[in-house]
Formats: C-alpha cells, structure tokens, sequence
C-alpha cells in the first residue's frame, strides 16, 4: 500500500494537524507549516487507511478511475510516418495496465483508425465549440467520432499560450462531450505562476472554469491531465512529491465541485517531459492514473516502454 500524502490543503486549516502514520509531507505542506510556527517532525501521529485530501480520505488510485497514456503528436507525422509508427507498435504489443491514446494531426486520423484497432485509442488535438454550422477551419466532435476517435484534448497548454481562454475551453469541454467525446482537458500553470506559489490557485479556476456545473455523473467521463506550462518540452519536470502534490490538489477540487464518487472515478494525468526514462517513477506516484506524452511519444520504441511502465 501507498504511503499517506500529505498536501498542503490538508494542513491549511485551524488547529494542529494530526498526520497519518508513515505519510508523506509535499514540499508546499511543509511550507505551510514552517509558516504557522508548526515542525513537521513533531506533529502527532495516527493511523490511516488512505491519503488524505482537504475534503476527506481519498483512494491513491481509485479503482474505478482510467488508467491511460496519451500520444500528443502536436504538428508532427505525415500518413506515411504515422502509419509506419502504428506498425511498428503493433511488432511491439506493449503490455501494461493502461488505455493507449493515440492523438495525430487530423490529416492522419482516417488512415490510423484500422492499424492502431486492438491497439490504441484515437484521439483528437482539439475539438470546436460548435457543434456544427460556418465555422471554417473548425472540426466539430461529430466529425470526430465518425473517424473513430473516443477522446479529445482540451485546453492544452500550447493552444492556451496561444491566447485560448478559460471560457473557450469550458466551451470546448461541453461541445465535445454532447458529441460524444471524452475530453482530456489540461492544466497548469506558468513558469511565473509557479514562482509567485499560485500553481495552485491557477490549477483550482482552470479546474472550476471548465467543470463547474457538469452532472456529478458526466465529470468522470472528462480526463484531467496537469502539465505544467513551464516543463513542456523543457526536458524538466517537477520532482515527484511536487507532481503528487498536484495530482491529490486535482482531485480534491474535482470532490468539492463534483462529490467524492466522481474525484475517485476520474482519471488524472500527468504531462510535461514525460519520457521512457521517468515514466515508472511518475506512473507510479500516489494518485497518477497515466500520462500525457509528447515528444517521447513520436517514436514508437519510446511510447511502448512508457505503457509498459504504466
């Protein structure tokens, strides 16, 4: 069993906290606590089944959440390329415990859906806010389903740098779920933002801007993938007790805009320079249900050891 993670909304309140046995402080709950005159190594003890949120035990990994891993190929691969990676993962026949997602450039869609069947999921980079009507250049998520593809990224953090707002994406989010789609909607926050300490605060409006006043039964169905803005395609990442710290801040917003059963039926993701070499030390965090890969995920060789480690 995971050790008890300890984040810092779990020692923000009134009074003394009281951490679980053998639990695990994050880096900002040990912050916190430097800050209210508290030592962390003197604080009491007791018994817990589970990692701790700031709105009540929650599962490390519930059972009911996806595990998967997505494929971001951005503005990368022709057909030919693409069809030359799906033949060679097929050789490959990566066996893991997660969903493979497979997300190309829309010119690609068509031709991967019967090499990648039994293998992978289609995935789609973006999806419009409109259901249909004259809207050029934009895909709508019908469109989208008719090619095959199941799930949809939402919010990424490219397309957010490129001036793509909260509203836009809550917008998104709801178009691709009437139509059928699953969204995988990003967030994170700035290299700024992390210096100024509102990763948090930044994660939490993202969070509530896109799900806030979904059906408790229809938030499960939107996969939730924290990238940090300033690790992708940096080849850094946060050290794993800053990921994980995250990942239990996702779900505990997701239990207080959506209940407890939908935070432990939704899946959390993490991305940003994921790879083959770091991908057993962050699929393995305490609440990670999978990644989102982007460059790693160009060569079929490096996605297949990234499943395996899922």
């Amino acid at each position: 069993m995971a050790r008890p993670l300890v984040t810092a909304d779990d020692v923000a309140g009134p009074g003394e906290p009281v951490l679980p046995e053998g639990a695990i402080l994050t880096p900002m709950a040990r912050d916190v606590l430097r800050r209210r005159g508290l030592a962390p190594e003197l604080l009491r003890r007791a018994p817990a089944p589970a990692p701790v949120t700031a709105a009540g035990p929650v599962a490390a990994t519930p059972p009911a959440a996806r595990r998967l891993v997505v494929a971001n190929w951005k503005s990368y691969k022709t057909v030919a390329e693409a069809l030359a990676f799906a033949r060679e993962l097929g050789e490959r026949a990566p066996r893991g415990r997660a969903q493979a997602v497979v997300c190309p450039p829309f010119t690609a869609l068509v031709a991967l859906g019967p090499p990648l069947r039994g293998l992978a999921e289609l995935g789609a980079q973006d999806v419009s806010a409109h259901d249909e009507g004259p809207h050029t250049g934009e895909v709508a998520a019908r469109h989208l389903v008719e090619l095959g593809c199941r799930f949809a990224i939402v919010g990424h953090s490219e397309r957010r740098a490129a001036g793509e707002t909260d509203a836009l994406v809550r917008a998104k989010v709801r178009a691709a779920l009437r139509g059928g789609l699953d969204p995988i909607l990003c967030v994170g926050e700035t290299k700024d933002e992390r210096k100024g300490g509102r990763t948090q605060v930044v994660v939490s409006d993202q969070l509530r801007a896109a799900l806030e006043g979904l059906e408790p039964a229809v938030v499960p169905r939107v996969v939730v993938a924290y990238e940090p803005r300033w690790a992708i395609g940096q080849g850094v990442t946060p050290t794993p007790l800053e990921v994980a710290d995250v990942l239990a801040h996702v779900r505990g917003v997701v239990d207080r805009l959506a209940g407890a059963a939908a935070a432990g039926a939704t899946a959390v993701l993490y991305g940003g320079s994921v790879s083959e070499k770091n991908a057993a030390a962050l699929l393995g965090l305490p609440g990670c249900a999978g990644a989102l890969v982007g460059g790693a995920s160009l060569k079929a060789a490096a996605f297949a050891q990234i499943l395996e480690a899922a």
